[in-house]
């Protein structure tokens, strides 16, 4: 472990079906057979409050199945798409505290013994269920911002909606155009970095050479190289 400075943090976040958890997967071992220690976070296993208080209103009162979409087996998803005014209002308390929580996790992670941390999900994922579309959704996305550490590096992978439906059978076609607008609407809002849809490789090589050319990724690297064995 390197422990001149605080972990390297990275975020992944992205429609269901972008590619992320491969992407994680990739990354997580190319920063281990480069000599560095990796802690992985998940933003609902590991961040959300009443996680399964949630869940379980989405079953019983949306009417949602739960299930996770694959190819051939479709899922009936009723929770994020579903953008009754009652349910954003809901939504956007819960986000609150899912910033005030993700900043409790964020800070202690950064005084772990790693190298980096990885996020699947961030703070970005619950803004782009919003309708980013309108001022009052952006003004209240930007002060939800305010309240969370930004990664050093937030990864948006970005997909064709037909394509991640193809993949992730769970939402209708028109709510994951409506998300995707308001993942691209983080670009601005949040700094984000946009990976644009590609195959496999070629996304893998985008974020790789991205967290490359990182500065603070580098001087890591250095320092590993330069530790007594």
């Amino acid at each position: 472990m390197l422990q001149e400075s605080a972990p390297l943090l990275i975020s992944f976040s992205g429609m269901d079906g972008s590619g992320k958890s491969t992407q994680i997967e990739s990354l997580c071992a190319r920063l281990k057979q480069s000599g560095l220690s990796v802690m992985r976070l998940a933003f609902w296993d590991d961040v959300v409050g009443l996680s399964k208080l949630r869940a379980g209103f989405s079953h019983k009162f949306l009417k949602s199945d739960g299930r996770v979409g694959a190819p051939g087996k479709p899922a009936n998803r009723n929770d994020k798409n579903n953008r009754a005014w009652y349910l954003i209002l809901a939504r956007s308390g819960l986000y609150v505290l899912d910033a005030l929580r993700l900043s409790q996790v964020v800070n202690r992670a950064r005084h772990a013994d790693v190298d980096v941390i990885v996020f699947d999900r961030y703070i970005f994922d619950q803004l782009a269920t919003l309708p980013l579309e309108h001022r009052i959704a952006r003004v209240y996305a930007r002060a939800v911002l305010e309240v969370v550490p930004a990664p050093d590096l937030a990864f948006v992978l970005d997909a064709e909606p037909e394509a991640a439906r193809e993949r992730k059978p769970e939402y209708p076609i028109d709510f994951l155009h409506k998300y995707r607008r308001s993942y691209l609407a983080l670009k601005d809002l949040a700094r984000v970095e946009v990976i644009p849809p590609g195959t496999e490789e070629e996304v893998r090589r985008a974020i790789v050479a991205r967290v490359e050319s990182c500065d603070r990724f580098g001087t890591r690297v250095e320092q590993q190289q330069a530790a007594p064995a």
